[in-house]
């Protein structure tokens, strides 16, 4: 019998396609039974412009429950943990002011409470009760839309511009690519919409940085997204988002977070059709009491699939459906009968779901037991990069600490049969495993691709120590001397009474002699100096330059001494360290060179022993090599010195040191670290008051000036090695 006789049979009121409605079916049943905390009412209500959503719960609430915005579309998303739905249906229609409606869907022991609206809305919830409030407030973009409606997304003209502060590219655990943007607030609008294969995301009321204006190459992260571009039109900031292949999105914002999620689409092999929901040609039904095996045979005619229906499945059905996805319809109908479907190409196998899963479970059984049964074969295999003890104990479960000398170990993630084992060879590097011949095909699998030889890196550190110093110093020496003493004169000044105020004479230095009369036979100092503040001593250890003059008057039979000093110094040094060395991909490496210094250590006896402490050039390296050829490094980098010798310790150690963690791209140089150190100084030594007098306080004071600047930095140059000749 053909489709059109069927049709013109069966369907009394129109031929084939006659159009008929779809008579909607509920999925869900009631939790009231259920012993936890469960939604019993959902109302809304508006207060000052603002939607208020009551959820009425059997108990109240822990604490408040945890929840998101999302853009585009724009909803509200509430997760309630140890919560059913009571409601009798999954959805609640409100369509008040800015809601929609109220969507409810449990998974497990936890709902997920979500609030369709018609604009984007930011959110507060509170409880009372044993209620939760959700208050809805209008967000920046809502406002400016209310102003001015031609245009939903247009910003208010009040509104300032924000800057975008950050974005970033992440890739999910399930091989999504996530666009993160942090927002400068969270009243900045944004507006998602899909032009051709990319995502356009707009901004608005928003300004771009110079440094985020730029357009990032994401292929190498394994997700659908290939490219994010993203530059400044207007007022608005644009973000074009280029993924490739089949793929699904979804966007939602959290306080000043805004994250953009492409996810790949799961291909399900025994799924009918693929793609997100139902994709098949639609088509109307319109039977009455009709037997399902002939209402399976009318969808095979118009899919033109093979179908091999059981002999087990009975029964009629009877169904009104129009405009419905083909999948869709026989999704309903063998849900409504208790059947199942297992697609092989385009050959279709409807049966009884109990059967499908009995014969499934049949087969399952036959293999286990022919796995029990066959025999066995050993196979080698020749290791060229990979040790074979290695090999051996992860086949059999063991960790590669573990002893053993290579038979089969442990059960925990055991990669060989029950029945099979492995032994190892280390002189010639070489497995034997005895398996049946499906492990083993596994095994040669497993080996080709880790027997594969390991990237090296060569890593090289430069460690720049650079220093500047400069130091100015000036000073005086002043001093006189008295002859008369010495010609039968009386020296000095007579102040009455027979007393008299030396100055040099006999004496080394300027004092009053009370109560005596010189003696003009006693040799003197011809230098005597009263002021003695020559230019201090630098850290060059040079010699002052000096310059002397006397004054002499024969008359008075006196000398004026002067003596003038001034050092100036200057200097600049450099030392640079380059340690170098070369390890495997994921390989902790480490080269060390400099001496040990003894020194003293007392014991709990109180005797004392000679320890050792290094004061070496050091570089600690850990390489990771990453898909696309970068290199990630896990530094230790230190260099030690011998510092001043204290009294009784011993010599002090100077330490230099950086600890990090970086990324550089193969061949690129980057600072890891540095440091800068200045050090001024100015000194005056003067004699109290008469240093202060201008200008002739020069002479009674002098001083210094010294300044010191020194620079560490410590440069990383990584390399993968790809020929012998990259290491010089």
């Amino acid at each position: 019998m053909t489709r059109m006789q069927d049709m013109a049979n069966i369907g009394k009121w129109r031929a084939w396609p006659a159009v008929l409605t779809f008579v909607g079916m509920t999925l869900c049943a009631p939790l009231a039974a259920w012993a936890q905390n469960a939604i019993q009412s959902i109302t809304s209500s508006q207060q000052s412009g603002t939607e208020v959503v009551r959820i009425e719960l059997a108990q109240p609430l822990a604490a408040v429950p945890a929840g998101f915005a999302v853009q585009a579309p724009p909803r509200v998303a509430l997760d309630l943990p140890g919560v059913g739905n009571a409601l009798g249906r999954n959805t609640v229609e409100l369509n008040q002011g800015n809601l929609r409606s109220v969507s409810v869907a449990q998974a497990g022991e936890r709902t997920r409470v979500v609030l369709n609206l018609k604009q984007a809305a930011n959110y507060r919830a509170q409880l009372q009760g044993n209620a939760l409030l959700v208050t809805l407030e209008p967000s920046a973009s809502a406002l400016a839309a209310a102003d001015q409606p031609a245009s939903r997304f247009a910003p208010a003209q009040n509104v300032e511009v924000q800057g975008l502060r950050n974005i970033d590219f992440r890739r999910g655990g399930d091989g999504a690519g996530r666009v993160i943007v942090d927002l400068a607030s969270s009243q900045v609008g944004v507006d998602i919409r899909q032009q051709g294969q990319n995502l356009v995301v707009d901004f608005m009321r928003s300004s771009l940085p110079d440094s985020l204006r730029r357009r990032l190459d994401v292929t190498d992260f394994g997700t659908p997204v290939h490219s994010v571009s993203t530059f400044q039109q207007g007022d608005r900031v644009r973000m074009i988002v280029e993924p490739r292949g089949t793929w699904e999105h979804s966007a939602y914002q959290t306080d000043n977070q805004f994250v953009l999620e492409v996810r790949p689409m799961k291909i399900d092999p025994d799924k009918l059709v693929q793609g997100p929901g139902w994709q098949g040609e639609k088509l109307s039904l319109n039977f009455q009491n009709i037997e399902v095996r002939a209402l399976l045979q009318v969808i095979a005619d118009f899919t033109n699939f093979n179908v091999v229906t059981s002999d087990t499945v009975t029964g009629n059905v009877t169904l009104r459906l129009k405009d419905v996805p083909w999948d869709q319809a026989l999704d309903i109908i063998m849900q409504s009968k208790g059947l199942g479907v297992k697609k092989s190409g385009n050959v279709l196998w409807i049966a009884p779901k109990d059967e499908l899963a009995a014969k499934e479970q049949v087969e399952l059984e036959a293999k286990k037991k022919i796995a029990d049964l066959e025999p066995l074969r050993t196979q080698s295999f020749q290791l060229n990069y990979t040790k074979a003890e290695d090999i051996a104990k992860g086949l059999t479960g063991q960790a590669v600490g573990e002893g053993g000398g290579g038979s089969s170990g442990g059960q925990n993630t055991r990669i060989l049969s029950p029945r099979g084992s492995v032994l190892f060879e280390t002189r010639t590097n070489q497995l034997f495993v005895s398996d049946i011949p499906a492990k083993l095909e596994e095994v040669q699998a497993l080996i080709a691709k880790i027997d594969i030889p390991v990237r090296q890196v060569l890593i090289e550190a430069r460690i720049v120590e650079a220093d500047d110093s400069f130091g100015r110093a000036l000073g005086i020496k002043l001093g006189s001397t008295d002859l008369r003493g010495l010609r039968g004169g009386i020296p000095g000044y007579s102040v009455g009474g027979g007393n008299y105020v030396t100055v040099g004479g006999n004496y080394s230095n300027v004092g009053v002699q009370t109560g005596q009369t010189p003696n003009t036979s006693t040799s003197y100092a011809p230098d005597s100096q009263f002021i003695n503040l020559p230019a201090p001593a630098l850290s060059s250890g040079a010699a002052a330059a000096t310059f002397g003059l006397s004054l002499f008057s024969a008359a008075a039979n006196r000398f004026l001494n002067l003596e003038l000093s001034a050092m100036e110094s200057e200097g600049k040094g450099k030392i640079v360290s380059s340690p170098r060395v070369v390890t495997a991909d994921q390989q902790k490496a480490s080269i060390e060179q400099g001496e040990e210094i003894p020194y003293q250590v007392a014991t709990s006896s109180g005797a004392t022993s000679i320890q050792f402490k290094k004061a070496a050039l050091r570089l600690e390296v850990t390489p990771q090599i990453t898909p696309e050829g970068n290199v990630i490094m896990k530094l230790d980098v230190s260099k030690d010195s011998r510092g001043a010798n204290t009294p009784n310790a011993g010599p002090a150690i100077n330490t230099k040191k950086v600890d990090t963690q970086v990324l550089v791209e193969n061949g690129g140089t980057v600072v890891i670290g540095g440091i800068f150190t200045q050090d001024d100084r100015d000194e005056v030594n003067k004699v109290p008051l008469l240093g202060d007098i201008p200008v002739l306080g020069h002479l009674f004071r002098n001083k210094s000036r010294v300044s010191t600047k020194t620079e560490l930095l410590v440069f990383i140059t990584p390399k993968v090695v790809t020929d012998r000749s990259a290491i010089r």
